[in-house]
């Protein structure tokens, strides 16, 4: 197989993959359904990925990871401003785009319960977090170096300030895939997560 073939099979595999979750879920996608869906060969799931399952991991695992990218790219595109702003800027990458990412989104939700079957696809989501995570804190101490500090003196490490942040996101994704008119869009979150602060204080 070719270096050039064997990209373009790669390639293909992945977004069959992701088309199958979305469209059968995690148990009911077969070999030959990424086969049909990829126009490759039974052998080629095994030469690029080594198996169905390491296939469809990794498709989960590249839907997260371009998540991340977005809410990086929004809050990085334009300037810097202040730390509402630059929540706000992040909620809208991670909230409102949902209508727009739903295919994505379903395959997200696909990998949950799978993970918890699957030894190595919970490692894999589990460092895909670990990362978003990590990529979380990066941003909150860029905007602080841009000028949009975050809260001066917070008790709450920022690890912890973005993990709660991811919560509130994927709890809003869960309830937008049920419930989508329901859903409060990102000017609303942002606003409820003040009001919260507020009561708290």
């Amino acid at each position: 197989m070719s270096r050039t073939g064997a990209g373009g099979y790669r390639e293909r595999l992945l977004a069959a993959a992701v088309s199958c979750l979305r469209d059968k879920g995690y148990a009911r996608t077969t070999a030959r359904d990424l086969v049909a869906a990829s126009g490759t060969n039974l052998a080629s799931i095994g030469y690029h990925f080594g198996g169905k399952d390491a296939l469809l991991n990794e498709a989960i695992i590249g839907c997260f990871e371009q998540w991340t990218d977005r809410v990086e790219e929004a809050i990085f595109g334009a300037e810097a401003g202040t730390p509402r702003e630059v929540l706000e800027r992040a909620m809208v990458a991670l909230v409102d785009v949902f209508e727009e990412l739903r295919p994505q989104l379903v395959v997200c939700v696909e990998g949950y319960p799978a993970a918890l079957r699957e030894g190595a696809l919970r490692e894999k989501l589990a460092g895909a977090y670990a990362r978003a995570r990590q990529a979380g804190v990066d941003m909150l101490r860029r905007a602080g170096a841009a000028g949009a500090a975050t809260p001066a003196g917070s008790p709450v490490p920022p690890e912890v300030l973005v993990s709660v942040l991811i919560a509130v996101s994927d709890g809003l994704m869960l309830q937008w895939l049920l419930d989508p008119e329901s859903t409060p869009d990102a000017r609303q979150v942002v606003d409820a997560l003040a009001a919260l602060s507020a009561f708290a204080s």
